[in-house]
């Protein structure tokens, strides 16, 4: 077996110590491998309808980009005070607002001014921090971590099958890879303003490497091959010359990619099951780090060079055998596979997988999606190249029909079969299968890892929505910005299932800064209690409509501020960091005057992260405070300062923790070239909503460890079917606050029974949901009424609301007793 050796790549603090973006590939004509005498012209022809710009647009407005803010301290404890309250009652309030003040008055103003002389001479205040959240995550990245893409199906029928398709993808992104390191991508922008391009040279090649201290993303930054896994079974070949020229036709593809699939085929899946070894990047991150060890031990062995051909690859391409039917399933194929056993023997997809890399999944009949490693890139950057690879597969077959068709590149690689083939330099182009020495420990150490991951699997599940009642364009024309729009609808079906709100995370990209990444929006607002209260109560179309538009004012409005790097969250994570950072070095110091070391209590170096993406992962350790209400520092003087070692009250406080355990964690990430987007829960008792708004749909994933999310899709769609009702019903003018089932009552002359007319509660802490009555609407209007909101879910709901509002003026036993009396048929004995 011929074997590459390839050079370890490089880890990302050495990357991070420049901040000079990739250089350009104008700059290697000289590169070893390329003829020099072969036409550039040739092997760089212009597309022929694509823009003519000059090589270098993709990084030119780094330089100009301003960094991240550090926000006021004072201004970020007021908000963090904001985002609590709806979370909190009085009591917790005030305590909340007494910890916020003591922090404003002791560490606050050091560990601001520490945070400011941290970032001094830095991109960003808060990129190393935020990488370190990623990266001293232990356990698993599955379901974690890692999200994941849902393609739509290739518009040609024809090619909706696994081969075809997955050499399609792979040209395209191969032609991704080349328009970023030749720095022909045009730049994101935001209404004209350039955004941060720096997580595109992070996007290929690189890999997650578990430590004993830690993860890192290693990255060969000329990585030319890309590895294949077919039931569980892994092969490569190179794609690129010296150049980053594709040198393989898409038939040269398809060619490696069928032979890849029969050999792989005259494997018993069984068999092939006891050596997939992509399971282990499933395990524990120490765990892994462990097993990697004994990979790697021998420098010389096969094992070491298998795993640095895989680590170095530009990306994994997993052609799984199976065809899931439904888009739930699909979702959580693209997500962690499948799990099945047969014989005691796992041959489900999530044997086929390697989750430390960016990966394109393939399933047998065509169907296609992305999941990618989360440290050194957010959603944002990935659905852009999930989107152009997508249009480019329809222009490359348009142009095989219509030679005049237009390109997305600016240049194109030359055709590989018109060129001299010492062009090409040292390649190989012929698959190769990867043959592991499966050593004893090894072989235990798969079945364990396995068994794991199949719990793992097994404790969550997928539900989608994919609502066709309207989308963007519907909501716009109502007036009403379509990402709050949906977030309230978030808010208002959960307080429809369980009466309370919680902890809602949805992110914020903040790009337009250098290196900029996300700010947590906090979707629980007192104005989003206000909404869903006055929604599940007897109240007139008008009132639930005003009240939704306040709604989704305050979350545009906290959008923006998010958007400016202004929230929070980021801040408050900074200044946690550097808290932990003071203590380590007090701690060093002490080791080092002492003789000995010991943690220090309540400095766990520990630091987890919950997983709130859409495009972000947002840290569970504890947060940091503000500034002093004068701006100045108020803390005390050094005879009377609080030591360093003992954690901040307002980290140490249980609302920072009920903050940063996200119930509802949410993202707003896609367009019309994906079907799905999602992620697993962030705790144990959350769920997982990635959402995609189009014109005329919305369609929505949710994920949770088994808790009733098929209910909660149900009562979504419900919700988006009423809110149309009141909407089209307040435009009319026929607002009423009644259904026309309640219209239909109040013309009938005959009733059979009393009316029992609602009572509409005072006190907003209590509002409630809408009576039973109701509810009769999506008897006879099935298409309008509140479909998944039965008896069960809110008559039961505003009997329960109106029980704890009623509780403080309950009446004596005896009175009680007496009332009791006279309630309810009284049943004469006789007639049994």
């Amino acid at each position: 077996m011929t074997v590459r050796t390839f050079t370890m790549p490089k880890s990302l603090n050495e990357s991070l110590a420049s901040d000079q973006p990739p250089s350009s590939d104008a700059d290697k004509s000289s590169l070893p491998g390329v003829d020099g005498t072969y036409p550039q012209s040739e092997r760089e022809p212009l597309a022929a309808h694509g823009p003519k710009r000059k090589p270098g647009i993709t990084y030119a407005a780094q330089d100009k980009l301003p960094r991240l803010p550090i926000p006021d301290l004072e201004d970020t404890c007021r908000k963090y005070q904001a985002v609590l309250r709806p979370l909190q009652n009085r009591r917790e309030q005030e305590d909340t607002a007494a910890v916020v003040q003591d922090f404003l008055k002791n560490e606050g103003p050091e560990l601001q001014a520490r945070l400011k002389k941290y970032a001094t001479g830095k991109t960003s205040y808060i990129e190393q921090f935020w990488y370190d959240s990623y990266l001293n995550f232990d356990n698993s990245v599955v379901l974690n971590l890692n999200p994941f893409f849902l393609l739509e199906d290739d518009p040609t029928p024809a090619r909706n099958n696994q081969v075809t398709r997955a050499a399609s993808l792979v040209i395209s992104a191969l032609c991704f890879v080349r328009a970023v390191r030749k720095e022909e991508l045009p730049p994101d922008t935001l209404r004209g303003t350039p955004l941060c391009m720096y997580q595109y040279s992070r996007l290929f090649g690189t890999a997650r490497i578990p430590t004993e201290n830690g993860c890192q993303i290693a990255q060969d930054s000329g990585s030319r091959h890309i590895v294949v896994l077919c039931k569980g079974q892994f092969y490569w070949f190179d794609v690129l010359d010296d150049n980053s020229d594709i040198i393989m036709t898409e038939k040269d593809m398809a060619v490696n990619l069928q032979v890849i699939v029969d050999d792989a085929g005259e494997t018993p899946i069984q068999e092939a099951a006891k050596g997939a070894l992509g399971v282990l990047s499933t395990e524990n991150r120490k765990t892994w780090a462990g097993l990697r060890d004994v990979l790697t031990r021998d420098e010389d062995s096969n094992n070491a060079e298998c795993l640095s051909i895989v680590d170095s690859a530009l990306f994994v391409l997993c052609l799984d055998y199976t065809e899931p039917k439904t888009g739930a399933e699909l979702c959580g194929n693209m997500l962690c596979g499948t799990s099945e056993v047969v014989k005691g023997v796992q041959i489900g997809t999530c044997t086929n997988r390697w989750y430390d890399k960016m990966q394109i999944i393939v399933c047998k009949n065509g169907s296609a999606g992305i999941n990618f490693e989360h440290t050194g890139v957010d959603g944002h950057t990935v659905l852009r190249m999930a989107s152009d690879v997508y249009t480019d597969t329809i222009l490359r077959f348009a142009k095989s029909i219509n030679g005049q068709a237009p390109s997305l590149w600016t240049s194109t690689s030359p055709d590989p079969s018109k060129r001299d083939p010492d062009s090409f330099g040292d390649v190989s182009t012929t698959p190769h299968k990867l043959e592991w020495d499966m050593l004893p420990e090894l072989s235990t150490a798969l079945r364990f890892a396995e068994t794991r991951l199949a719990d793992l699997i097994q404790q969550n599940e997928f539900e989608i929505l994919e609502f066709t009642g309207y989308g963007k364009n519907f909501i716009t024309s109502m007036g009403f910005s379509p990402d709050a729009f949906v977030q309230m609808a978030f808010q208002a079906a959960y307080y429809g299932l369980y009466g309370r709100v919680e902890s809602t995370y949805e992110p914020a990209m903040t790009k337009v800064f250098l290196h900029g990444r996300t700010e947590a929006i906090r979707a629980a607002t007192l104005e989003s209690i206000e909404f869903v209260k006055t929604f599940w109560a007897d109240n007139s179309s008008e009132q639930k409509i005003d009240a939704l538009k306040k709604a989704t004012q305050k979350h545009t409005a906290l959008t923006k501020e998010c958007a400016k790097a202004l929230g929070q969250d980021r801040h408050l994570y900074a200044l946690y960091c550097v808290w932990q950072r003071a203590v380590d070095e007090e701690g060093a110091e002490a080791a080092s005057s002492n003789g000995y070391s010991s943690p220090v209590e309540g400095s766990s170096s520990d630091m987890g992260v919950s997983s709130q993406r859409g495009g972000s992962v947002s840290p569970s350790p504890p947060q940091s405070p503000s500034k002093p209400r004068d701006g100045k520092s108020t803390s005390s003087s050094p005879s009377h300062r609080r030591p360093m070692q003992q954690i901040p009250s307002l980290f140490a406080d249980p609302a920072y923790d009920r903050l940063n355990t996200t119930i509802l964690s949410t993202s707003n990430c896609g367009n019309p070239a994906l079907r799905h987007f999602g992620f697993g829960p962030s705790c144990a008792d959350g769920f997982g909503m990635g959402y995609i708004i189009k014109d005329d749909s919305i369609s929505v994933c949710i994920s949770s460890k088994h808790r009733q999310t098929k209910r909660f899709v149900d009562s979504l769609e419900a919700y988006f079917a009423e809110i149309k009702r009141l909407l089209r019903s307040v435009k009319k003018g026929e607002g009423t606050g009644r259904s026309r089932v309640r219209e239909i009552q109040g013309e009938t002359k005959a009733s059979k029974g009393k009316v029992i007319k609602a009572n509409t509660l005072k006190d907003l802490g209590a509002v409630a949901a809408d009576n039973v009555g109701e509810v009769v609407e999506e008897e006879e209007e099935e298409d309008e009424g509140l479909g998944g909101y039965g008896f069960f879910d809110a008559g039961m709901l505003l009997q329960a609301l109106k029980a704890s509002q009623e509780e403080k003026e309950r009446p004596s036993d005896k009175a009680v007793g007496n009332a009791r009396r006279a309630i309810g048929k009284k049943l004469r004995l006789s007639e049994y």
